[in-house]
């Protein structure tokens, strides 16, 4: 099917949320002139809604049609590379670009790209090494000036060494030729690193046995390399001896240590004269070095202003040329081929932008893009934006959305944030949490550009909308168990009055309120827990009570939702037998078991009261309901307590027993049901195939193509009977056992919502309440180092590592729980041609 442009932009219709389900792919073929290819890639790049696939798999990277462009792209990257180590070598700003992103170059800009970045690396090749040469000159006359100013000493110590020897050997004759001949000593001086002075030092006393003199001083302040720009601390060192032979041996240790040696004169006068021409050439040089670096600096900062730019065009040249090895040419050699996968929503800006490529080089033939038909499994695509993307990633990171089937991440939103606060529910940690989020939420725009490399910041940051919504979610659940800090409020006053008075509630450690009294209005409390729960000794046994139930409740509730999904799955695909043969029958399991169960709950709550006279409906004969599911599974009976029922309604065990024989029957329904279902059709195929009419034939050689949409989610019908059979084996058996560890498994709300809670409260008591309790004026002191340690331990431990794990354990219940339900997650990942994900990966590994 060929598109032009009027077509493709009549069949755009408007964009819905791909949130639902992935995007519709279209397998598309492209023909582009060669003349074209460069600019109409260069578009479809800054679209980024394609996804190029490799016609050339076969072909070494190296006998492509554009290596050569690839190899040029890579020598300009080289050289930037250069040039930015130069510039952040001077300690230069790079600017940031703050304006549109530059486009790729065009040919002709390529080629002046290429010679501008040709002169300014010679040109800054040249100013490096000018200034290493003339740095080179300023160390030696660095050194020089330090060998001749520190071996002064060294020449007083020696002469009067030598004047001291010859008085005292001066005993049968004075002749002072003859001390000046035995006291006469040669030397060399120079700087060595100080390092290795050690080895030195013991090198020059083998080769001399002894007999030479070494002095020694450190230069306190470092010198600097000329080529690195690293700083060396180096020693002036004199040595003295007698004999040629011994000075031969020396100048060759000190070529092996790397030691420089300079010439000193022996007379005083000729060291002075020769330090004060040193230091006119060193301040010289000093003004030259300056005067060269500051053109340096003028060079580098106006290189550094496009640096930016030529890096991103460079990348984009790269990319382009990458991507056109991806084609292939036709037997003509005037048509380059290309297929890729393309957003059925964004074929019209795919055309245009062939459209715009073909334009800017003023191509007479235009570029023409075609669907082609296609049973391959294509690449799937979910829609997102800054607020969806980090929902989109939880799911994505469980595994890629098979294509086209419904995807998990649109529910998360919700069911995410709030089976979290469900665990983390505290409305004081909920309102950190979700301060912390509004922050990192606000500052999106300027936190996003400041580009951390701090890998734990990087995901906090990704997952900003994610955690404001926990946060607010955990303020309301919070608000519902009446819990800020461990402390309750009370806002709407208690339902519980005391009927004693001053002196009965001071004398007794324990008050017991009757609820089937007045001590209990009847009126429904307005929202949440009554504040005076806070106070009662057995609070823990009421929230444990409370909050088991609570996530059994939203369990089943989820699980049902999961196995409601499949049936999206099902119609899509155009599966509805599984509605039937699956769905059905799982549904009917877990209803039937547990969503009574959930129901049963409900009841005893409702039914049982204390306030009435019958006595069946008094709390002292409320059943466990765990208890009455488990006789139900064992179909056994316990006897009820004296004056009371054994069931809630009078029909209660017949239902019960219908209700497990018609679970018990869905499993071999789950078993058998579709395998012998997939069995008959393929003998009714293989009859019809034998008969050979014609137009069982035909329908015989269209159903692949009808069936490949089907047979995208789930499918085993193409296997060996034997395998389909063992597969649903599996499923079935996967399923009935999964519905009881499930629900099982969500018990962990009421775990995890009960500790957190528990040190929250033990936080309070052991740490704050010490501040709190003092009556003198260090109570205030005391308290304001309490405060700190609470609030240290409350934000590490119950904020962040409570946090955290709450978070962990709620990722979990949507993975296995709820998404095993519906969700394969088979599919692969769309990755699209795009400049600014290529970019912005770049950026990332930098």
């Amino acid at each position: 099917m060929r598109l032009t442009g009027e077509e493709t932009l009549s069949a755009n219709p408007n964009k819905m949320g791909a949130m639902f389900r992935s995007e519709e792919m279209a397998l598309c073929q492209m023909f582009i002139q060669p003349e074209a290819a460069y600019t109409s890639v260069s578009e479809l790049g800054e679209t980024g809604a394609v996804q190029f696939r490799d016609l050339n798999s076969e072909v070494n990277a190296f006998q492509r049609k554009f290596v050569s462009e690839v190899r040029r792209c890579d020598e300009m990257e080289r050289k930037l590379r250069y040039v930015e180590a130069e510039v952040k070598k001077d300690n230069v700003k790079i600017p940031d670009i703050r304006d549109e992103l530059p486009r790729a170059p065009n040919p002709r800009e390529i080629i002046d790209l290429e010679a501008h970045l040709e002169k300014t690396e010679s040109e800054i090749l040249e100013l490096s090494q000018n200034a290493v040469n003339l740095k080179s000159n300023y160390l030696e006359l660095t050194e020089l000036k330090h060998v001749l100013e520190r071996t002064q000493g060294f020449f007083f110590e020696q002469e009067g060494a030598v004047n001291l020897d010859a008085t005292r050997n001066n005993l049968i004759i004075d002749d002072h030729t003859n001390v000046q001949a035995r006291g006469r000593l040669g030397f060399v001086a120079g700087v060595i690193q100080r390092e290795k002075v050690p080895g030195f030092e013991r090198m020059l006393w083998r080769i001399s046995r002894g007999n030479v003199f070494l002095r020694q001083v450190e230069l306190e302040k470092p010198l600097e390399d000329p080529a690195t720009g690293n700083e060396i601390y180096k020693t002036v060192f004199a040595a003295f001896f007698q004999g040629e032979q011994l000075k031969t041996r020396i100048k060759k240790v000190c070529t092996g240590y790397h030691a420089s040696l300079y010439p000193c004169p022996s007379a005083a006068d000729e060291r002075e004269e020769m330090v004060k021409g040193v230091r006119t050439r060193l301040e010289d040089l000093n003004m030259v070095l300056n005067q060269t670096q500051d053109h340096r600096s003028r060079v580098l900062s106006t290189v550094a202003k496009e640096l930016p730019r030529w890096r991103i065009m460079v990348k984009k040249m790269k990319a382009i040329y990458h991507t056109l090895n991806l084609f292939n040419m036709d037997v003509t050699k005037k048509c380059l081929i290309g297929e890729c996968w393309v957003p059925v929503l964004d074929l019209p800006i795919v055309q245009k932008a062939l459209s715009d490529g073909s334009a800017a080089v003023g191509s007479t033939i235009p570029s023409f893009l075609n669907v082609i038909e296609t049973s391959e499994q294509p690449p799937t695509f979910n829609r997102t934006n800054k607020f969806t993307r980090g929902f989109q990633n939880l799911i994505d990171s469980y595994g890629i959305a098979s294509y086209r089937e419904a995807n998990p991440a649109l529910y998360t939103i919700i069911t995410f944030p709030f089976l979290f606060g469900i665990m983390f529910g505290d409305l004081g940690h909920g309102l950190i949490m979700a301060l912390f989020g509004f922050w990192m939420v606000c500052g999106e725009k300027k936190l996003g550009a400041k580009r951390s490399t701090n890998e734990i910041w990087n995901i906090f940051f990704g997952g900003r909308y994610i955690i404001f919504l926990m946060g607010l979610f955990s303020m309301y659940t919070g608000f519902v168990y009446n819990d800020v800090f461990s402390k309750s409020m009370n806002i709407f006053g208690s339902s519980w009055s005391i009927g004693h008075n001053t002196s009965t509630i001071m004398t007794n450690k324990d008050l017991t309120l009757n609820p089937g009294s007045s001590d209990l209005d009847d009126n429904v409390y307005p929202i949440g827990l009554d504040p005076v729960w806070q106070l009662a000794s057995n609070k823990i046994i009421f929230l444990n009570s409370y909050k088991m139930k609570l996530s059994i409740i939203f369990g089943v509730v989820h699980m049902i939702f999961g196995v409601c999904m499949s049936v999206v799955n099902h119609n899509f695909f155009k599966k509805r037998i599984s509605i039937l043969l699956e769905f059905l029958p799982q549904i009917i399991f877990l209803v039937l078991l547990f969503a009574y169960m959930v129901f049963m709950m409900f009841m005893k709550w409702i039914q049982y009261t204390a306030k009435t006279d019958y006595q069946p409906n008094t709390p002292g004969c409320a059943p466990s309901v765990l208890i009455m599911f488990i006789n139900m599974m064992l179909f056994k009976r316990t006897p009820p307590l004296h004056g009371c029922d054994e069931y809630m309604y009078s029909f209660q065990g017949s239902l019960q027993r219908t209700f497990v024989f018609i679970a018990l029957i869905c499993v071999p329904w789950m078993l058998l049901g579709k395998p012998l279902y997939i069995m008959f059709n393929k003998k009714k195929m293989a009859a019809a195939h034998h008969n050979g009419g014609i137009n069982q034939q035909t329908e015989t050689a269209l159903e692949p193509a009808e069936s490949a949409k089907a047979s995208g989610h789930g499918g085993h019908e193409d296997e060996p009977i034997s395998e389909v059979f063992i597969h649903q084996a599996i499923h079935t058996i996967e399923y009935v056992l999964s519905t009881v560890s499930h629900t099982a498994s969500y018990l962990r709300l009421w775990a995890l919502s009960l500790a957190h809670a528990q040190l929250s409260e033990v936080l309070w008591n052991m740490v704050l309440s010490m501040g709190l309790r003092q009556s003198s004026y260090k109570g205030a002191i005391m308290l304001y180092f309490v405060f700190g340690a609470w609030a240290l331990f409350t934000l590490a431990i119950l904020v962040m590592m409570e946090g955290l794990s709450a978070f962990l354990h709620t990722l979990r219940l949507h993975w296995v729980e709820f998404m095993s339900k519906f969700y394969e997650g088979l599919g692969y990942v769309f990755q699209p041609f795009s400049f600014k994900l290529i970019l912005d990966a770049d950026d990332d590994f930098e």
